[in-house]
């Protein structure tokens, strides 16, 4: 890959990866539409480590939080909200890992294919725009349950498939739970970062196996520009969620399907 790959790819990653209208759909579209060869698993793995390390940078009260509230959840006491929330992250996290290691191998060899993105990102885009359009907007995150933890959990299972999007399928079960547009979006981000880091660790310790050489240099150089990215993607988001809604992004979801059925076609 040369540093310009290295860069625009990084950049797509760091923009998608936490607005609703999938990374990995744009990761398997651009590389597509302008003739490259596959980025490859060692720049997913470079990628993934921005992505996390900006999640939790911004986030990082609640992070601590959420350390607290998991030893508090250890020691017996469920009383208090950050263990509450611990948990609701914890139970939140095991159907997308559970699918993620009875299916990830099988979806990346069979669904990275620009007319399963062209699904993805128009069906669930639908999804997304009708939830945010009769969603209530009467809970908040600190009243999540265990129901709405497994419900969320499992929406979020269903975004290893390119083209879903991890943040908009997790923001529309929790618009359709009741919850309001910034908490839907803080409870998503949340819970992205146990998956990025299990998905991080599963193809790092593929990548060791491997004996593919790896080239530091530019992985470093992609991390660093999608963990930049992916934070001020994040601080967009959540600054302007309340105001405009999700309805851009469904639009732009819906547009983006259009474009690749026309190339397609």
């Amino acid at each position: 890959m040369t540093g310009l790959q290295i860069v625009i790819l990084a950049i797509v990653q760091g923009l998608t990866e936490f607005l609703p209208i999938s990374s990995s759909g744009h990761l398997v579209l651009v590389p597509y539409l302008v003739n490259w060869t596959d980025q490859g698993l060692a720049f997913d793995v470079a990628v993934h480590a921005g992505s996390l390390v900006a999640v939790c940078a911004f986030f990082r009260g609640d992070i601590r939080g959420l350390l607290r509230g998991a030893a508090q959840v250890l020691g017996g006491n469920m009383r208090l909200p950050q263990a509450n929330m611990a948990l609701a992250i914890g139970i939140g996290t095991v159907p997308a890992a559970i699918a993620g290691l009875l299916f990830a191998s099988w979806i990346e060899a069979n669904l990275r294919d620009p007319l399963v993105v062209m699904y993805t990102l128009s069906g669930y885009g639908i999804l997304m725009a009708l939830a945010d359009r009769f969603g209530k907007s009467e809970r908040v995150i600190a009243g999540i349950g265990i129901k709405d933890a497994v419900i969320i959990g499992c929406a979020q299972a269903l975004s290893l498939v390119p083209g879903t999007s991890r943040s908009g399928v997790t923001i529309t079960a929790a618009r359709v739970l009741g919850f309001k547009r910034q908490d839907a979006a803080r409870f998503s981000f949340l819970l992205s970062a146990p998956v990025i880091l299990l998905a991080m660790l599963f193809k790092g310790f593929e990548l060791i196996a491997g004996d593919e050489a790896v080239p530091w240099g530019q992985l470093a150089l992609g991390a660093a520009v999608s963990a930049i990215v992916a934070y001020l993607s994040i601080e967009f988001f959540m600054r302007f969620v309340s105001r405009i809604g999700l309805a851009p992004f469904a639009i732009y979801r819906l547009a983006l399907a259009a474009v690749i059925l026309y190339v397609l076609v």
